[in-house]
């Protein structure tokens, strides 16, 4: 059943995409800060990835970000059962429901899966909103040719961060 699991797994779960975001988002202000927009689509093009990836290798757990609308759809595009729940989270989120409630987990083939929606701070908006400038436009096309991540609105759920983990028998 949904959301009845070992409150340890969860807890785990939830310290790990803490733990990415927490890692993330001081990088994108910073680089956004000292360089711009530009800067700050480069420095999340390789420092996401190299942050999932060493949660991944640290934790044992498999820790990576997912998307409906997927700005790198080599990494980021969800799994069935992830753009289930990342559905799910968008009417609730529609609902009235603040982004940064909505997690969802759930034992399924013989893995743990958790899901953390990741909301559209006012950060987020100048690369993943409406009204992108030229400059941004131009960087996105060049680090991703297939971008599907704008338009956004605050407040909107943009994706989740997914973190997973076998089931020992």
């Amino acid at each position: 059943a949904a959301d009845s699991l070992p409150d340890t797994k969860v807890a785990q779960a939830q310290a790990l995409a803490s733990e990415f975001i927490g890692q993330l988002k001081p990088q994108l202000k910073e680089a956004m800060t000292s360089g711009g927009p530009g800067n700050a689509i480069e420095v999340c093009a390789s420092v996401a990835p190299a942050i999932a990836e060493s949660l991944t290798a640290s934790s044992g757990w498999t820790v990576k970000r997912v998307s409906l609308n997927a700005r790198n759809a080599s990494r980021a595009t969800p799994d069935a059962w992830e753009r289930q729940v990342l559905e799910q989270f968008d009417l609730r989120q529609a609902a009235g429901e603040a982004p940064a409630d909505l997690h969802y987990s759930q034992e399924v083939n013989g893995q743990f899966r958790y899901l953390q929606a990741q909301g559209v701070d006012t950060i987020c908006l100048t690369c993943h909103g409406q009204a992108l400038t030229t400059l941004v436009s131009d960087t996105l096309q060049q680090y991703y040719p297939d971008d599907r991540a704008t338009g956004y609105s605050l407040g909107q759920v943009r994706g989740a961060i997914s973190v997973s983990k076998g089931l020992s028998p």
